[in-house]
Protein backbone atom coordinates (compact mmCIF):
# COMPACT_ATOMS: atom_id res chain seq x y z
CA UNK A 1 0.00 0.00 0.00
CA UNK A 2 1.55 3.25 -1.08
CA UNK A 3 1.74 6.23 1.22
CA UNK A 4 0.04 9.33 -0.07
CA UNK A 5 2.06 12.61 0.02
CA UNK A 6 0.54 15.55 1.81
CA UNK A 7 -0.39 18.13 -0.85
CA UNK A 8 -0.25 20.90 1.77
CA UNK A 9 3.45 20.27 2.53
CA UNK A 10 6.01 22.77 1.02
CA UNK A 11 9.75 22.48 0.41
CA UNK A 12 11.93 24.71 2.72
CA UNK A 13 13.65 27.59 0.78
CA UNK A 14 16.66 27.80 3.11
CA UNK A 15 18.85 25.06 1.56
CA UNK A 16 18.54 26.76 -1.85
CA UNK A 17 19.27 30.19 -0.46
CA UNK A 18 22.26 28.83 1.40
CA UNK A 19 23.63 27.39 -1.82
CA UNK A 20 23.14 30.71 -3.61
CA UNK A 21 24.81 32.60 -0.74
CA UNK A 22 27.73 30.20 -0.71
CA UNK A 23 28.10 30.53 -4.48
CA UNK A 24 28.21 34.32 -4.26
CA UNK A 25 30.58 34.20 -1.32
CA UNK A 26 32.90 31.99 -3.38
CA UNK A 27 32.61 34.33 -6.36
CA UNK A 28 33.40 37.36 -4.18
CA UNK A 29 36.33 35.62 -2.51
CA UNK A 30 37.77 34.54 -5.84
CA UNK A 31 37.32 38.02 -7.32
CA UNK A 32 38.93 39.79 -4.36
CA UNK A 33 41.69 37.18 -4.09
CA UNK A 34 42.50 37.46 -7.78
CA UNK A 35 42.44 41.24 -7.59
CA UNK A 36 44.83 41.28 -4.62
CA UNK A 37 47.25 38.87 -6.26
CA UNK A 38 47.38 40.93 -9.44
CA UNK A 39 47.76 44.19 -7.49
CA UNK A 40 50.60 42.81 -5.36
CA UNK A 41 52.43 41.41 -8.38
CA UNK A 42 51.95 44.10 -11.00
CA UNK A 43 50.26 47.27 -9.71
CA UNK A 44 53.14 49.69 -9.14
CA UNK A 45 54.44 52.76 -10.91
CA UNK A 46 57.82 54.47 -11.07
CA UNK A 47 57.85 58.24 -11.14
CA UNK A 48 60.12 61.23 -10.46
CA UNK A 49 59.21 63.12 -7.27
CA UNK A 50 61.33 66.24 -7.07
CA UNK A 51 64.97 65.12 -7.27
CA UNK A 52 64.06 61.52 -6.32
CA UNK A 53 63.21 58.48 -8.42
CA UNK A 54 60.39 56.75 -6.54
CA UNK A 55 58.20 53.66 -6.72
CA UNK A 56 54.56 53.81 -5.63
CA UNK A 57 52.15 50.95 -4.86
CA UNK A 58 49.05 50.12 -2.83
CA UNK A 59 49.37 47.37 -0.23
CA UNK A 60 46.81 45.70 2.09
CA UNK A 61 46.81 47.60 5.41
CA UNK A 62 44.58 49.86 7.48
CA UNK A 63 44.90 52.92 5.28
CA UNK A 64 47.39 55.77 5.51
CA UNK A 65 50.64 56.26 3.65
CA UNK A 66 54.23 55.25 4.29
CA UNK A 67 57.35 56.76 2.75
CA UNK A 68 60.48 54.58 2.81
CA UNK A 69 63.83 56.37 2.70
CA UNK A 70 66.39 53.58 2.60
CA UNK A 71 68.66 53.16 4.48
CA UNK A 72 67.50 55.86 6.91
CA UNK A 73 64.11 54.35 7.74
CA UNK A 74 60.57 55.46 6.95
CA UNK A 75 57.81 57.81 7.98
CA UNK A 76 54.09 57.01 8.12
CA UNK A 77 51.12 59.38 8.05
CA UNK A 78 47.56 58.41 8.99
CA UNK A 79 45.87 60.48 6.27
CA UNK A 80 42.93 58.19 5.41
CA UNK A 81 41.20 54.94 6.38
CA UNK A 82 40.57 51.90 4.22
CA UNK A 83 41.92 48.46 3.32
CA UNK A 84 44.84 49.77 1.24
CA UNK A 85 47.94 51.73 2.24
CA UNK A 86 49.91 53.92 -0.16
CA UNK A 87 53.57 52.87 -0.09
CA UNK A 88 56.17 55.26 -1.54
CA UNK A 89 59.78 54.15 -1.75
CA UNK A 90 62.46 56.70 -2.63
CA UNK A 91 64.84 54.57 -4.66
CA UNK A 92 67.56 57.01 -5.69
CA UNK A 93 68.45 60.65 -6.33
CA UNK A 94 68.69 61.87 -9.89
CA UNK A 95 71.99 63.76 -9.97
CA UNK A 96 70.99 66.09 -12.79
CA UNK A 97 67.75 67.18 -11.10
CA UNK A 98 69.43 67.51 -7.71
CA UNK A 99 72.23 69.66 -9.15
CA UNK A 100 69.74 71.90 -10.96
CA UNK A 101 67.76 72.30 -7.74
CA UNK A 102 70.81 73.16 -5.64
CA UNK A 103 72.16 75.68 -8.14
CA UNK A 104 68.93 77.58 -8.80
CA UNK A 105 67.35 79.45 -5.84
CA UNK A 106 64.14 79.87 -7.85
CA UNK A 107 63.75 76.13 -8.27
CA UNK A 108 64.67 75.59 -4.63
CA UNK A 109 62.02 78.05 -3.46
CA UNK A 110 59.36 76.14 -5.44
CA UNK A 111 60.48 72.66 -4.50
CA UNK A 112 57.46 71.99 -2.27
CA UNK A 113 55.01 72.85 -5.05
CA UNK A 114 57.00 70.75 -7.52
CA UNK A 115 57.07 67.72 -5.23
CA UNK A 116 53.33 68.09 -4.58
CA UNK A 117 52.56 68.18 -8.30
CA UNK A 118 54.81 65.20 -9.00
CA UNK A 119 53.24 63.19 -6.19
CA UNK A 120 49.67 63.99 -7.23
CA UNK A 121 50.41 62.97 -10.81
CA UNK A 122 52.04 59.73 -9.70
CA UNK A 123 49.19 58.81 -7.33
CA UNK A 124 46.54 59.42 -10.02
CA UNK A 125 48.45 57.17 -12.40
CA UNK A 126 48.82 54.54 -9.69
CA UNK A 127 45.05 54.55 -9.05
CA UNK A 128 44.33 53.77 -12.70
CA UNK A 129 47.04 51.11 -12.88
CA UNK A 130 45.79 49.50 -9.65
CA UNK A 131 42.18 49.47 -10.88
CA UNK A 132 43.21 47.87 -14.18
CA UNK A 133 45.21 45.06 -12.58
CA UNK A 134 42.58 44.47 -9.89
CA UNK A 135 39.85 44.01 -12.52
CA UNK A 136 42.09 41.89 -14.75
CA UNK A 137 43.18 39.64 -11.87
CA UNK A 138 39.64 39.17 -10.58
CA UNK A 139 38.28 38.24 -14.02
CA UNK A 140 41.13 35.86 -14.82
CA UNK A 141 41.02 33.93 -11.53
CA UNK A 142 37.21 33.62 -11.66
CA UNK A 143 37.31 32.23 -15.19
CA UNK A 144 40.16 29.80 -14.45
CA UNK A 145 38.51 28.39 -11.30
CA UNK A 146 34.82 28.40 -12.17
CA UNK A 147 35.04 27.86 -15.95
CA UNK A 148 31.81 29.66 -16.76
CA UNK A 149 31.59 32.46 -19.32
CA UNK A 150 29.55 34.74 -17.15
CA UNK A 151 31.86 34.45 -14.12
CA UNK A 152 34.47 36.98 -15.33
CA UNK A 153 31.68 39.55 -15.85
CA UNK A 154 30.38 38.89 -12.36
CA UNK A 155 33.90 39.21 -10.97
CA UNK A 156 34.34 42.54 -12.76
CA UNK A 157 31.13 43.83 -11.18
CA UNK A 158 32.09 42.66 -7.70
CA UNK A 159 35.59 44.12 -7.96
CA UNK A 160 34.29 47.43 -9.30
CA UNK A 161 31.95 47.68 -6.30
CA UNK A 162 34.80 46.92 -3.88
CA UNK A 163 37.10 49.47 -5.51
CA UNK A 164 34.41 52.15 -5.48
CA UNK A 165 33.70 51.48 -1.78
CA UNK A 166 37.40 51.64 -0.96
CA UNK A 167 37.76 54.96 -2.77
CA UNK A 168 34.66 56.39 -1.07
CA UNK A 169 35.94 55.42 2.39
CA UNK A 170 39.35 56.98 1.65
CA UNK A 171 37.78 60.23 0.41
CA UNK A 172 35.37 60.44 3.35
CA UNK A 173 38.15 59.95 5.91
CA UNK A 174 40.81 62.15 4.23
CA UNK A 175 42.83 64.00 6.90
CA UNK A 176 45.39 66.36 5.29
CA UNK A 177 46.36 67.79 8.68
CA UNK A 178 47.94 64.42 9.51
CA UNK A 179 50.67 65.17 6.95
CA UNK A 180 52.36 67.43 9.51
CA UNK A 181 52.38 64.69 12.19
CA UNK A 182 54.33 61.76 10.74
CA UNK A 183 55.55 58.74 12.69
CA UNK A 184 59.23 57.99 12.10
CA UNK A 185 61.10 54.67 12.19
CA UNK A 186 64.76 53.79 11.83
CA UNK A 187 67.33 56.60 11.88
CA UNK A 188 64.58 59.08 11.00
CA UNK A 189 63.23 58.95 14.57
CA UNK A 190 65.51 61.94 15.28
CA UNK A 191 63.96 64.05 12.52
CA UNK A 192 61.10 65.40 14.59
CA UNK A 193 63.36 66.61 17.40
CA UNK A 194 65.67 68.18 14.81
CA UNK A 195 63.14 70.18 12.76
CA UNK A 196 60.18 70.30 15.14
CA UNK A 197 56.54 70.29 14.13
CA UNK A 198 56.50 71.28 10.46
CA UNK A 199 52.94 72.56 10.57
CA UNK A 200 53.64 74.85 13.53
CA UNK A 201 56.86 76.25 12.08
CA UNK A 202 55.36 76.98 8.65
CA UNK A 203 52.17 78.49 10.05
CA UNK A 204 54.03 80.61 12.60
CA UNK A 205 56.61 81.80 10.09
CA UNK A 206 53.94 82.97 7.64
CA UNK A 207 52.36 85.07 10.39
CA UNK A 208 55.78 86.08 11.74
CA UNK A 209 57.11 87.43 8.46
CA UNK A 210 53.80 89.14 7.64
CA UNK A 211 54.09 91.16 10.84
CA UNK A 212 57.80 91.81 10.33
CA UNK A 213 57.19 93.36 6.91
CA UNK A 214 55.57 96.31 8.66
CA UNK A 215 58.00 96.28 11.55
CA UNK A 216 61.06 96.36 9.33
CA UNK A 217 59.64 99.29 7.38
CA UNK A 218 59.06 101.13 10.66
CA UNK A 219 62.81 101.32 11.16
CA UNK A 220 62.64 104.31 8.83
CA UNK A 221 60.35 106.11 11.22
CA UNK A 222 62.70 105.32 14.07
CA UNK A 223 65.58 106.83 12.17
CA UNK A 224 63.63 110.04 11.80
CA UNK A 225 63.40 110.16 15.60
CA UNK A 226 67.08 109.44 16.08
CA UNK A 227 68.18 111.95 13.47
CA UNK A 228 66.98 114.70 15.78
CA UNK A 229 69.56 113.64 18.38
CA UNK A 230 72.90 115.45 18.50
CA UNK A 231 75.64 113.89 16.38
CA UNK A 232 77.90 111.55 18.36
CA UNK A 233 80.91 113.75 17.44
CA UNK A 234 79.12 117.06 17.84
CA UNK A 235 80.25 117.97 14.32
CA UNK A 236 78.32 115.41 12.31
CA UNK A 237 81.47 113.52 11.25
CA UNK A 238 81.51 109.82 12.13
CA UNK A 239 81.77 106.37 10.54
CA UNK A 240 78.65 104.20 10.89
CA UNK A 241 79.08 100.42 10.84
CA UNK A 242 76.28 97.89 11.22
CA UNK A 243 77.01 94.88 13.45
CA UNK A 244 74.92 91.79 12.67
CA UNK A 245 75.28 88.18 13.75
CA UNK A 246 73.54 84.79 13.72
CA UNK A 247 71.03 85.38 10.92
CA UNK A 248 70.71 81.59 10.53
CA UNK A 249 69.23 82.06 7.06
CA UNK A 250 66.08 83.80 8.34
CA UNK A 251 64.74 85.89 5.40
CA UNK A 252 63.43 88.48 7.89
CA UNK A 253 67.00 88.99 9.12
CA UNK A 254 68.14 89.81 5.59
CA UNK A 255 65.17 92.21 5.26
CA UNK A 256 66.17 94.00 8.46
CA UNK A 257 69.81 94.28 7.41
CA UNK A 258 68.91 95.81 4.03
CA UNK A 259 66.57 98.35 5.60
CA UNK A 260 69.09 99.46 8.24
CA UNK A 261 71.86 99.76 5.64
CA UNK A 262 69.62 102.08 3.62
CA UNK A 263 67.85 104.09 6.33
CA UNK A 264 70.85 104.55 8.63
CA UNK A 265 73.24 105.28 5.75
CA UNK A 266 75.89 102.96 7.16
CA UNK A 267 79.40 102.78 5.70
CA UNK A 268 79.71 99.00 6.05
CA UNK A 269 78.38 95.79 7.58
CA UNK A 270 80.27 93.65 10.12
CA UNK A 271 78.96 90.07 10.30
CA UNK A 272 80.24 87.91 13.17
CA UNK A 273 79.04 84.64 11.69
CA UNK A 274 76.36 81.94 11.58
CA UNK A 275 74.83 83.35 8.44
CA UNK A 276 73.55 79.83 7.67
CA UNK A 277 72.18 77.00 9.79
CA UNK A 278 74.02 73.96 8.43
CA UNK A 279 76.46 75.41 5.88
CA UNK A 280 74.88 73.17 3.22
CA UNK A 281 74.98 73.74 -0.52
CA UNK A 282 71.27 74.69 -0.90
CA UNK A 283 71.65 77.25 1.92
CA UNK A 284 74.81 78.66 0.41
CA UNK A 285 72.99 79.37 -2.86
CA UNK A 286 70.67 81.77 -1.03
CA UNK A 287 73.25 83.90 0.80
CA UNK A 288 74.70 85.63 -2.25
CA UNK A 289 72.11 88.39 -1.78
CA UNK A 290 74.64 90.16 0.49
CA UNK A 291 76.47 90.92 -2.74
CA UNK A 292 73.60 93.24 -3.71
CA UNK A 293 74.33 95.61 -0.82
CA UNK A 294 75.94 98.89 -1.88
CA UNK A 295 78.36 98.92 1.06
CA UNK A 296 81.39 96.81 2.08
CA UNK A 297 80.50 93.61 3.93
CA UNK A 298 83.04 92.08 6.33
CA UNK A 299 82.40 88.51 7.44
CA UNK A 300 83.91 85.86 9.69
CA UNK A 301 82.73 82.26 9.70
CA UNK A 302 80.61 81.02 12.62
CA UNK A 303 80.39 77.46 13.90
CA UNK A 304 77.29 76.89 11.72
CA UNK A 305 79.01 78.13 8.55
CA UNK A 306 81.02 75.80 6.37
CA UNK A 307 84.23 76.58 4.49
CA UNK A 308 82.14 76.53 1.31
CA UNK A 309 79.93 79.25 2.79
CA UNK A 310 82.99 81.45 3.28
CA UNK A 311 84.21 80.75 -0.26
CA UNK A 312 80.87 81.71 -1.83
CA UNK A 313 80.74 84.93 0.17
CA UNK A 314 84.33 85.78 -0.72
CA UNK A 315 83.34 85.59 -4.38
CA UNK A 316 80.97 88.56 -3.93
CA UNK A 317 82.56 91.83 -5.04
CA UNK A 318 81.72 93.77 -1.86
CA UNK A 319 82.53 91.01 0.66
CA UNK A 320 85.76 90.51 2.62
CA UNK A 321 86.15 87.26 4.56
CA UNK A 322 88.57 87.64 7.46
CA UNK A 323 90.71 84.70 8.57
CA UNK A 324 93.42 86.10 10.87
CA UNK A 325 93.56 89.03 8.47
CA UNK A 326 92.51 92.68 8.31
CA UNK A 327 90.61 95.19 6.18
CA UNK A 328 89.82 98.92 6.24
CA UNK A 329 86.36 100.48 5.94
CA UNK A 330 86.27 104.29 5.72
CA UNK A 331 89.69 104.38 7.36
CA UNK A 332 88.72 102.06 10.25
CA UNK A 333 91.05 99.04 10.49
CA UNK A 334 89.28 95.77 11.35
CA UNK A 335 90.79 92.38 12.11
CA UNK A 336 88.94 89.10 12.46
CA UNK A 337 89.19 85.34 12.92
CA UNK A 338 86.57 82.63 12.28
CA UNK A 339 85.23 80.18 14.82
CA UNK A 340 87.69 77.27 14.53
CA UNK A 341 84.84 74.75 14.98
CA UNK A 342 82.15 73.52 12.60
CA UNK A 343 79.39 72.16 14.84
CA UNK A 344 75.98 72.81 13.25
CA UNK A 345 74.42 69.83 15.09
CA UNK A 346 74.02 70.93 18.72
CA UNK A 347 73.02 67.41 19.79
CA UNK A 348 76.62 66.21 19.46
CA UNK A 349 77.79 68.30 22.41
CA UNK A 350 80.86 69.43 20.45
CA UNK A 351 79.83 73.06 20.81
CA UNK A 352 80.82 73.05 24.49
CA UNK A 353 83.96 70.98 23.97
CA UNK A 354 86.06 73.63 22.23
CA UNK A 355 86.98 76.16 24.94
CA UNK A 356 90.72 75.57 24.45
CA UNK A 357 90.62 75.96 20.67
CA UNK A 358 88.59 79.15 21.06
CA UNK A 359 91.17 80.68 23.40
CA UNK A 360 93.94 79.62 21.03
CA UNK A 361 92.08 81.23 18.14
CA UNK A 362 91.83 84.50 20.11
CA UNK A 363 95.55 84.36 20.94
CA UNK A 364 96.46 83.88 17.28
CA UNK A 365 94.32 86.87 16.28
CA UNK A 366 95.94 88.95 19.02
CA UNK A 367 99.39 87.94 17.70
CA UNK A 368 98.37 88.97 14.19
CA UNK A 369 97.07 92.33 15.42
CA UNK A 370 100.41 92.93 17.11
CA UNK A 371 102.23 92.60 13.78
CA UNK A 372 100.33 95.50 12.18
CA UNK A 373 101.96 98.90 11.79
CA UNK A 374 99.06 100.51 13.64
CA UNK A 375 96.66 98.83 16.06
CA UNK A 376 93.22 97.89 14.73
CA UNK A 377 90.10 99.62 16.02
CA UNK A 378 87.82 96.55 15.94
CA UNK A 379 88.28 92.79 16.19
CA UNK A 380 85.60 90.36 14.98
CA UNK A 381 85.18 86.93 16.58
CA UNK A 382 82.19 84.62 16.61
CA UNK A 383 82.27 83.18 20.12
CA UNK A 384 82.84 85.54 23.09
CA UNK A 385 85.27 82.94 24.46
CA UNK A 386 87.71 84.08 21.75
CA UNK A 387 87.72 87.62 23.18
CA UNK A 388 89.82 87.49 26.41
CA UNK A 389 93.22 87.20 24.63
CA UNK A 390 92.32 90.40 22.73
CA UNK A 391 91.78 92.40 25.92
CA UNK A 392 94.11 95.39 25.85
CA UNK A 393 95.17 94.63 22.28
CA UNK A 394 92.06 95.96 20.49
CA UNK A 395 89.76 98.59 22.01
CA UNK A 396 86.54 97.01 20.66
CA UNK A 397 85.69 93.33 20.14
CA UNK A 398 82.45 92.27 18.42
CA UNK A 399 81.03 88.76 18.85
CA UNK A 400 77.82 86.75 18.53
CA UNK A 401 76.98 83.07 19.01
CA UNK A 402 75.05 83.27 22.30
CA UNK A 403 71.90 84.88 20.81
CA UNK A 404 71.89 87.19 23.85
CA UNK A 405 72.91 90.83 23.50
CA UNK A 406 75.48 91.95 26.07
CA UNK A 407 77.99 94.79 26.51
CA UNK A 408 80.93 94.29 28.87
CA UNK A 409 84.18 96.11 29.57
CA UNK A 410 87.03 93.66 30.12
CA UNK A 411 89.76 94.08 32.72
CA UNK A 412 92.16 95.88 30.35
CA UNK A 413 89.43 98.32 29.21
CA UNK A 414 88.58 96.53 25.94
CA UNK A 415 84.85 96.80 25.23
CA UNK A 416 83.21 93.47 24.32
CA UNK A 417 79.89 93.79 22.48
CA UNK A 418 77.99 90.54 21.95
CA UNK A 419 75.16 90.73 19.44
CA UNK A 420 71.86 88.89 19.93
CA UNK A 421 70.56 87.21 16.77
CA UNK A 422 69.78 89.30 13.70
CA UNK A 423 67.79 86.33 12.41
CA UNK A 424 65.90 85.70 15.65
CA UNK A 425 67.82 82.38 16.01
CA UNK A 426 66.56 81.32 12.58
CA UNK A 427 63.39 79.35 11.87
CA UNK A 428 64.01 77.13 14.90
CA UNK A 429 63.50 80.22 17.03
CA UNK A 430 59.81 80.02 16.07
CA UNK A 431 59.33 76.76 17.94
CA UNK A 432 59.16 78.40 21.36
CA UNK A 433 56.15 80.14 22.82
CA UNK A 434 57.50 83.48 21.58
CA UNK A 435 60.02 83.80 18.73
CA UNK A 436 63.38 85.34 19.52
CA UNK A 437 63.64 89.08 18.74
CA UNK A 438 65.73 90.27 15.80
CA UNK A 439 68.64 92.46 16.87
CA UNK A 440 71.43 94.48 15.28
CA UNK A 441 73.55 97.45 16.30
CA UNK A 442 74.76 100.55 14.45
CA UNK A 443 78.19 101.65 15.72
CA UNK A 444 79.40 105.25 15.38
CA UNK A 445 83.20 105.64 15.37
CA UNK A 446 85.57 108.56 15.23
CA UNK A 447 87.05 108.57 11.69
CA UNK A 448 90.44 109.74 12.92
CA UNK A 449 91.06 107.54 15.98
CA UNK A 450 88.60 104.71 15.32
CA UNK A 451 87.26 104.96 18.88
CA UNK A 452 83.62 104.12 19.56
CA UNK A 453 81.53 107.25 20.15
CA UNK A 454 78.00 105.85 20.38
CA UNK A 455 75.83 102.94 19.29
CA UNK A 456 72.17 102.34 18.43
CA UNK A 457 70.76 98.99 19.55
CA UNK A 458 67.88 98.01 17.24
CA UNK A 459 65.40 95.38 18.43
CA UNK A 460 62.43 93.97 16.53
CA UNK A 461 60.09 91.96 18.72
CA UNK A 462 59.01 88.43 17.85
CA UNK A 463 55.60 87.23 16.74
CA UNK A 464 52.80 89.27 18.31
CA UNK A 465 55.05 92.21 19.31
CA UNK A 466 53.65 95.71 18.84
CA UNK A 467 56.77 97.83 18.73
CA UNK A 468 60.29 98.21 17.46
CA UNK A 469 62.85 100.00 19.60
CA UNK A 470 66.16 101.71 19.04
CA UNK A 471 68.27 102.63 22.05
CA UNK A 472 71.14 105.08 21.58
CA UNK A 473 74.02 104.92 24.04
CA UNK A 474 76.75 107.56 24.19
CA UNK A 475 80.15 106.09 25.11
CA UNK A 476 82.27 108.25 27.41
CA UNK A 477 85.93 107.59 28.08
CA UNK A 478 85.39 107.69 31.82
CA UNK A 479 82.11 105.78 31.80
CA UNK A 480 81.47 104.03 35.10
CA UNK A 481 81.33 100.28 35.40
CA UNK A 482 79.39 98.17 37.85
CA UNK A 483 80.99 95.52 40.07
CA UNK A 484 80.62 92.81 37.42
CA UNK A 485 82.22 94.82 34.64
CA UNK A 486 79.00 95.55 32.72
CA UNK A 487 78.78 98.99 31.16
CA UNK A 488 76.55 101.31 33.17
CA UNK A 489 73.99 103.60 31.47
CA UNK A 490 75.12 107.14 30.71
CA UNK A 491 74.51 109.47 33.62
CA UNK A 492 72.71 112.11 31.56
CA UNK A 493 70.21 109.98 29.69
CA UNK A 494 72.17 109.20 26.56
CA UNK A 495 69.81 106.32 25.82
CA UNK A 496 66.70 106.99 23.75
CA UNK A 497 63.97 104.39 23.28
CA UNK A 498 61.66 105.06 20.37
CA UNK A 499 58.76 102.59 20.24
CA UNK A 500 56.74 102.36 17.04
CA UNK A 501 53.32 100.67 17.37
CA UNK A 502 52.56 98.31 14.51
CA UNK A 503 49.63 100.42 13.32
CA UNK A 504 51.47 103.75 13.07
CA UNK A 505 52.31 105.31 9.70
CA UNK A 506 55.61 104.14 8.30
CA UNK A 507 58.17 105.55 5.92
CA UNK A 508 57.80 103.80 2.54
CA UNK A 509 60.49 101.19 2.08
CA UNK A 510 61.73 99.39 -0.97
CA UNK A 511 60.40 95.82 -1.32
CA UNK A 512 62.54 93.09 0.16
CA UNK A 513 64.50 91.21 -2.42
Amino acid sequence: MCAMSDPTATTSPWPGRARVGARWAARTALAIGGALIAVLLFARVSAPIGPFDATLAFRPASGGAEVAVPPLGSLAVDVYDGPLRLDISLQSVDQARAQALASDPVLLAGVVDRVTEDLQSAVVRLVWVTAFWALAGAALVSWVVLRRRREPLIALGVTTAVLATTGAVGAATWRPEALSQPTYTGLLVNANSLIGNAQDIVARFDAYRASLEDLVANVGTLYATLSALPSPTGAGDSVALLHISDIHLNPAGFDLMRQVVEKFDVDGVLDTGDLTDWGSEPENRLITSVGDLDVPYVYIRGNHDSATTAEILAAQSNVTVLDDSDVRIAGIRIVGAPDPRFTPDKSTGDDEAGADVLVTSGEELADFAGTLAEPPAIALVHDPKQAPPLDGVVPLVLAGHTHERAVERLSEETLLMVQGSTGGAGLRGLQGEYPEPLTCTVLYLDPASGSLLAYDEITLGGLGATEVTVQRTIVAADQARDAEGAVAPPEEGGAVVAPVPAGDPVVPASPAG
